[in-house]
């Protein structure tokens, strides 16, 4: 998600596996692509709450922080221009959301909710470095914060305290968008937002540790849209992106503008923005698919494809950067349907960023990265609450 972007997509044929619906759900049920539909909560309202959101019957909003501004009770002031995140489940109870600031400040933030999603504290989590974008949590509790920008590096954060970052280069130095972490394969999987960027994989020497490993960037060989592709992977040095490795590069596929990224049931789903696609790799047969392409449904009612999160049902919820300022959701089953869920106004030339559902599935949360003056600081983080199925 970089500053100022525009690239528009549109909802395609979702087929073979999805964005983390639970073990080969999408293989099971795939038929048709998302067909546009009412959703599972009804239509959106007519009119915005006082928050701007447009939003189903029986769902509610509030403003959770502004940039620039202390964030509730805490005292602790907001980070400009909000973007990845993702929420962690505490063992005392209550939970944590951690926020990127897509700035050149930096870093990123955590905001600690008691099991009603009262605010208890606010805190820094990582400091020092430059634009950070998307990232990925880990099944060990930390948070990846992905830096984008040429020497970019991923940074493994504590999202249960105050505390800082560790940067992690053996991911490589590149601009990084997104990760996702393979606990069966024990990998990890790396997109790049550049023109030329790579999918990279990352084997660790000692399984978690993330300080030392093989990194390695992958090469395309069939036909991903028919489904019947294969990765393999050539080693890269961590130190520079493969399309300075002029040996490297010749031997692998290039990603054109790698966004998102999530593991889930043993596939690796992957986005980009530069064909609208979005991929599926099988880590355990090195099957690679595409199951969105935007030119197979031209009509859909979702443009500008970004962050995604999945609720407790299976269903995908996709997060808009542009469009119609809207958070789709497609559901699950042989005849998906795609839909808004909710509508932002008020908000134009700004992008919906890091959706993520509290860990009992109540409450979501995510950003207007640049608000209603368009400018990173005046991005604005919401909860939107209701009968999530």
């Amino acid at each position: 998600m970089r500053l100022g972007r525009r690239d528009f997509l549109r909802l395609s044929a979702l087929g073979g596996s999805a964005l983390a619906f639970g073990p080969g759900f999408w293989k099971d049920a795939y038929a048709a692509p998302a067909q546009a539909g009412p959703g599972p909560y009804g239509a959106i309202s007519g009119s915005p709450d006082v928050n701007g959101l447009r939003l189903p019957a029986g769902f509610t909003s509030r403003i959770v922080a502004r940039s620039g501004q202390p964030v509730g009770p805490t005292g602790y002031v907001w980070h400009p221009a909000p973007d990845g995140g993702a929420c962690f489940a505490r063992p005392e109870g209550g939970y944590v959301y951690v926020s990127n600031s897509e700035a050149i400040s930096g870093g990123a933030s955590a905001v600690r909710f008691d099991a009603g999603g009262r605010v208890l504290a606010a805190y820094r989590i990582l400091a020092g470095t430059r634009l950070n974008c998307a990232g990925g949590p880990t099944p060990w509790g930390t948070w990846l914060s992905c830096e984008e920008h040429p020497t970019g590096w991923v940074w493994e954060c504590n999202p249960a305290r105050p505390s800082q970052g560790v940067e992690r280069p053996a991911l490589g130095a590149f601009p990084h968008e997104a990760v996702a972490v393979d606990p069966v394969g024990r990998r990890l999987y790396l997109t790049e937002d550049q023109p030329e960027g790579r999918l990279y994989r990352f084997t660790p020497s000692v399984w978690p540790r993330l300080s030392e490993g093989t990194l390695e960037a992958a090469k395309v060989s069939g036909d991903a849209l028919a489904g019947e592709a294969r990765l393999s992977w050539v080693r890269c040095s961590p130190e520079k992106s493969v399309s300075r490795q002029p040996d490297v590069a010749a031997r692998t596929t290039v990603f054109e503008g790698g966004e998102g990224c999530w593991y889930d049931g043993g596939t690796v789903y992957f986005t980009t923005k530069g064909d609208n696609r979005v991929w599926a790799h099988t880590p355990a047969t090195g099957r690679l698919e595409v199951i969105y392409a935007a030119s197979l449904l031209p009509l859909a009612p979702l443009t500008g494809v970004d962050n995604v999160v999945v609720s407790r049902s299976g269903d995908l919820f996709v997060a808009e950067d542009g469009g119609t300022m809207d958070l789709c959701l497609i559901t699950p089953g042989p005849q998906r349907v795609v839909s808004p869920f909710l509508r932002l106004r008020g908000h134009p030339g700004s992008e919906l960023t890091g959706p993520a559902f509290s860990p009992d599935g109540r409450r979501l949360y995510f950003s207007s990265q640049r608000g209603t003056s368009n400018s990173i600081n005046a991005g604005v983080t919401f909860e939107v609450s209701g009968p999530f199925r």
